[in-house]
This record gives C-alpha cells, structure tokens and sequence, in this order.
C-alpha cells in the first residue's frame, strides 16, 4: 500500500472500526433501491471530509439540552469506548445515507431498541426518555445544522441554491422512520427548529464534563493529538459563543471575532483537506461498488 493509502485506511478504520472494511462492501455494494442517487446533496455533504469537523461540533451542540445529555452520561460508554461509539454512529449514517432501503430501516430500528432502554431520572426528579420525540427533534436538528454548517465552510463542493434546502428534507426520510415529528425540510425550517429549543439549552456539569473528555483524551497516540485538536479548534469555532461558555470552551473576549474565525477557518480547511487526501482512494472504491451494484 501506499503512505496514502495507508494513512487512509488507518483513519478509515479508527472512524468505522474494526469492522469497517466489511460495512463498506455491505453498505455500497448491495443492490436494491435506495432513498437518495448518487450525487444527491445528502451524499455530498456525508461522504466529504467536513463532516468530521461537523461531527464533533453536533456533539458540542447537542449535549447543551440537559437531558439529552443525562441520557449519554447515565447510559453511554463514552469514556471506555469512545471511539467505538462514533463507529457506531458513523455506521448508522452511512448506512441511512448511502445504504439500500432494507438495511437503512434495519439500522433504525436497532436504534429504536437501544434508545427503549435509555430511561432515566434528572438530577431534580423529571423523567427523560431517549425515545422522546422531543429529545430525538433536537438532536436531529443539532445533527444536520452542524453537519450543512461545516460543509458551508470546509467542504469540498458546498451545496448552493435549492440543494441546500434538498440536503435537509432528504434528511428527514430517516430522521422520520426514527421517530422524529415533522422534521424540518428547509433550512428556513431547521433555523426555526433551533430557536425554539433555545430555552431549553444550558451547560450543565455533565455537559461540561463530557466535552472537556472529547477535547483532551481523545485516546489516540501522541502524534495524532494535533491534527485531532485543529479538527475541535475548527469545530469550536463554527459554535456560538454563548454555547462555547455554556460549555466552558475558548470564548476569549480579547481576540477579535474576525481573527478567531480565520484561525479556525485555517484550521478546518488544512485538517479537513488532509483527510480528503488520505480517504480519496477509499471514496474511489465506495464508487465503484456502488456502480457495480447498480449494473
């Protein structure tokens, strides 16, 4: 293999895990009809390399609905395997993405199974529920805000005009299928979505605790540390400020707003265009089973 070659299965692996190789096959390589074509926004914005900035800047976002994250801190296993779950969800958005109807609703509905046993209590008595609809609504918003933001600003070919609009009802088959009521399906709507969970929102210590744990022990070798802290600089600063200080991230008032967006942008295009680099033989294969599944 070559170094690029190399690099990009290792950074492939480390996202989908251990088994990963195998779910590409299954997810690109099996025929049948699937919700969205090739090339459709969807596609663009989930196959592209901004989505790892997007990704840890929805975690950022979703964990400020307190009991969405009380959900995460009293079920998930974060802190043991934190790299297993984002395998987990990685998986699910492929598969929902790119994957043929069949598999797409199998995978939604282990998802529904493991949301039915993450009950629990708030720290003052109200009751949560991860099968809320409620809750779901926020991180799906959360979700495809974070995920279209990031492409605006890091992507490889950002969505214009109407396909911006397409990206986020095509969103909403699966968030649907999952349980969310009426998910938005303009980027009218999805603004409007996350307005109205504002009151809601606040840091808590959970919020607080887990994200300092994403920022600095990532669980990735030493050499690694500073192209994984440009991604979270990248994301942090595609976040408001008042979440930042919600969160307890970098809102220093004595950079100018410009300069922190610059070095973030910096941040974001250098990271995101190395992963690009490294994962486009990866992404070549993905097409050519797509192709030949559809023949």
């Amino acid at each position: 293999m070559s170094l690029r070659e190399r690099l990009g299965a290792e950074l492939f692996q480390k996202v989908a895990g251990p088994r990963g190789q195998r779910q590409r096959e299954m997810v690109h390589g099996s025929p049948g009809p699937r919700w969205f074509e090739p090339g459709s926004p969807i596609g663009r914005v989930h196959g592209d390399a901004s989505m790892f900035v997007g990704g840890i800047r929805a975690i950022m976002l979703q964990s400020l609905h307190p009991a969405a994250m009380q959900g995460v801190a009293d079920h998930s296993g974060y802190r043991g395997d934190m790299w297993g779950r984002l395998a987990q969800v990685a998986t699910y958005i492929a598969v929902t993405t790119f994957g043929t109807e069949e598999h797409a609703l199998r995978a939604i509905r282990a998802v529904q199974r493991a949301h039915a046993s993450v009950t629990g209590t708030m720290p003052d008595g109200t009751p949560y529920d991860a099968s809320d609809p409620h809750l779901l609504g926020w991180v799906h918003a959360a979700e495809i805000h974070s995920f279209l933001l990031a492409h605006d600003r890091f992507g490889h070919r950002p969505l214009v005009g109407v396909e911006r609009d397409e990206y986020v009802a095509q969103t909403s088959v699966a968030a649907g299928h999952l349980g969310v009521l009426d998910p938005p399906q303009t980027v009218h709507e999805l603004h409007a979505t996350l307005a109205a969970y504002a009151p809601e929102l606040r840091g808590t210590d959970a919020a607080r605790d887990a994200i300092r744990f994403l920022v600095w022990h990532p669980d990735l070798p030493l050499a690694a540390r500073p192209a994984y802290l440009s991604l979270v600089g990248a994301a942090v600063s595609l976040t408001p400020e008042s979440a930042r200080r919600e969160l307890g991230l970098p809102h220093p008032p004595v950079l100018d707003v410009a300069l922190d967006r610059t070095v973030g942008r910096a941040l974001g295009k250098v990271s995101t265009g190395a992963i690009r680099w490294a994962m486009a033989p990866g992404h070549a294969h993905a097409r050519a089973l797509q192709e030949a599944a559809r023949a």
